[in-house]
């Protein structure tokens, strides 16, 4: 049976193929796409994601805006890697489809409570606002939900610094509260995600596949390449966000290594430190794993399988609404 999962995103270059990934792949029926600051302002993050939304004909799944700011913190957005908009580069088209009524946080709930236990995996590429906000509201969620598989982190790398990652400093006091719920965790951090290369053999790959999905990735990836080139030395993009989607299909996509992960709040230095104890065995009780080392080829042929998949779905609607009338 198709995975169920709940896809909380800050659109985002790789938050939108992994929500292409998500919806292109028959083995995960994608449920609820929330979104929440991060890579830009929610406005902007969320109408990115109703334009890829329509770029890869998702017609059928609620999408949802929710929290504007992280939970104590001030907003910090990746301007520097995704541009003013936040998905810079390709050209979008209009969203057609209308958001859903509900805060992001309480269609996260709806979702999680109105299915089966163990039904809902949540994966999060993004800060952990809206995901530790459903928590503390309706706390029955945690023993409901299958896992969390979530982009973020690192237990030997950093982005925003030496030691932390964008997507946990942003909002630590949120990861804090996630990690520590007591539901199943796999983070999906920088030490597996910076494996994830969109080398040119894997962009020809995709340019080959001719679709409008295949060339608005290639597009992506093209912008992608040259601020990572630019801001952290990387020949090729590292691609974070579609790797979580990816263990969700085939956990055999990757290594993981159960460990106790806990977030630092209070480092002059450390702030948002995903702080992972390897010094022995985890414990019996532990909930937390953490990715260690991907196959790059197994991983690739998934993203380029869900592209071929989606094929070249038409442009929905002739008269598309204003990005006002969509996010009022």
């Amino acid at each position: 049976m198709a995975r169920k999962i709940i896809l909380d995103c800050d659109p985002g270059h790789d938050d939108a193929i992994a929500m292409l990934l998500a919806h292109g792949n028959p083995d995960i029926e994608l449920v609820a796409v929330t979104t929440v600051v991060g890579n830009q302002t929610l406005e902007k993050v969320t109408r990115n994601a109703l334009s890829v939304a329509r770029i890869a004909g998702i017609t059928d799944v609620p999408f949802a805006a929710g929290c504007p700011r992280p939970l104590v913190r001030n907003i910090e957005t990746a301007g520097d890697i995704h541009g003013e908009t936040g998905l810079d580069g390709p050209v979008l088209p209009d969203p057609t489809c209308v958001l859903d009524e509900r805060h992001a946080v309480d269609l996260i709930i709806d979702t999680v409570m109105s299915h089966e236990p163990g039904e809902i995996t949540i994966v999060p590429t993004a800060g952990l606002t809206n995901i530790a906000l459903a928590a503390r509201k309706e706390p029955r969620i945690v023993e409901r939900v299958r896992e969390v598989v979530l982009m973020g982190g690192g237990y030997h790398e950093g982005n925003w610094s030496a030691v932390a990652e964008f997507n946990i400093v942003i909002d630590p006091e949120a990861a804090h509260i996630v990690f520590n719920a007591g539901w199943q965790v796999t983070m999906v951090g920088l030490d597996l995600t910076h494996q994830a290369l969109a080398t040119p053999e894997v962009a020809e790959r995709i340019a080959a596949l001719g679709t409008k999905p295949a060339k608005f990735v290639e597009e992506l990836l093209e912008f992608f390449g040259t601020t990572y080139r630019d801001h952290q030395g990387f020949e090729s993009p590292p691609v974070h966000d579609p790797c979580a989607v990816a263990y969700v299909i085939d956990p055999d996509v990757m290594t993981v290594r159960r460990a106790p992960v806990d977030i630092e709040l209070t480092g002059t230095l450390t702030k948002g430190m995903t702080v992972t104890d390897f010094r022995a065995p985890a414990p019996a009780d532990c909930r937390t794993q953490v990715a260690v080392k991907l196959d790059h080829g197994r991983f690739w042929d998934l993203v380029v399988d869900a592209l071929e998949r989606m094929g070249d779905p038409e442009l929905i609607g002739e008269n598309p609404q204003k990005p006002g009338d969509v996010l009022a």
